[in-house]
């Protein structure tokens, strides 16, 4: 059995079962993918993949099994690999980042400018995706960290973090209603057609718990995942906006009225995610800091070992988070 074997069968059932696009993504060859696949199968006794013809078609029972075992091998020696990186060049290096559209749009830009003048050396590869999605590739060891408001306490391999506290302000065109009103109310919101975030982005699940509470039905006229978008068609005069308070620029929004909405709605708290037993290199624990400074080195560390006894993880009492 070869580690590379074991990356060859993980990486096969991550690409859905396509040994083509697997082969190109590593570089290698398609016959050598599965010549190294079958050897294994021969070496085991089993079949991790079934076939119709040359097909790969689905994972076998037995092949579940090994998979979760062959994924738990590579972060180990991902891990290991790291720990002699730290050693060697503690300022070089690869940071891999999932995370959804309100956190790379917003949040991250200033705190990634300066951890990469900090950091020349270390390139830093972003993705993005739903909460879900981004959740799994930390939860799949396919990234080093995931940063994001949903689904976070969904997956029990992640450790997390809280980062900081956010809130809401709705935004409408100078010459509307709302814009005149001294003191903004949920029922005033739900009189008005309203655009927002799609369900399971950007804590729109509190935003729904706030009206249901309430006894309100508001109408919601469109929903998005990105907050440019949502705001281009409050300026199209479809509805009122509710989106997060960061995504309103003082500068590039002034044709539109900021209203204050943090009295109305619960606070969402942004977290930062990384799998359970891995290795922190000094440059991951320095932008974890910049991210969210109450979260440093020492606490980190103390969070990952209590990780190794809980089935659970994640870091709330006794912090109190900043605002963004």
């Amino acid at each position: 059995m070869k580690l590379q074997q074991l990356r060859y069968i993980w990486e096969v059932a991550h690409h859905d079962l396509n040994v083509s696009a697997t082969a190109q993504s590593l570089f290698t060859s398609q016959p050598g993918i599965s010549k190294q696949i079958r050897l294994l199968e021969d070496e085991l006794g089993v079949e991790i993949f079934a076939r119709s013809g040359k097909h790969l078609t689905h994972i076998t029972s037995a092949g579940e099994v090994i998979l979760d075992l062959a994924g738990e091998m590579l972060r180990k020696a991902d891990s290991i690999k790291r720990v002699a990186q730290e050693f060697s060049d503690e300022t070089a290096g690869t940071l891999s980042i999932a995370t959804t559209h309100t956190q790379a749009r917003y949040v991250l830009p200033e705190i990634i400018q300066q951890f990469m003048s900090r950091y020349p050396d270390v390139s830093l590869v972003m993705k993005q995706g739903t909460p879900p999605q981004v959740a799994q590739m930390a939860a799949d060891g396919e990234v080093d960290f995931v940063i994001a408001t949903e689904a976070l306490n969904q997956f029990s391999s992640l450790v997390t973090l809280p980062c900081y506290r956010w809130n809401r302000c709705v935004v409408v065109p100078k010459d509307h209603p709302l814009a005149s009103l001294e003191h903004c109310s949920l029922e005033a919101i739900a009189d008005h057609p309203i655009v927002t975030y799609t369900t399971g982005f950007t804590g729109r699940s509190k935003l729904d718990e706030a009206f249901k509470d309430r006894g309100l039905a508001p109408r919601f006229v469109f929903t998005a995942v990105d907050a440019d978008v949502i705001k281009t068609y409050v300026r199209l005069g479809l509805g009122i906006g509710v989106i997060a308070s960061m995504a309103y620029d003082e500068h590039l929004d002034s044709d539109l009225v900021k209203i204050d909405a943090s009295h109305l709605f619960p606070s969402s708290v942004t977290s930062l995610g990384f799998r359970k037993g891995s290795f922190l290199r000094g440059f991951m624990h320095d932008f974890i800091h910049e991210l969210a400074p109450h979260l440093g080195r020492e606490l980190v560390q103390e969070t990952l070992s209590r990780a190794k006894l809980s089935e659970r993880v994640a870091l709330y009492e006794g912090i109190e988070l900043p605002e963004h």
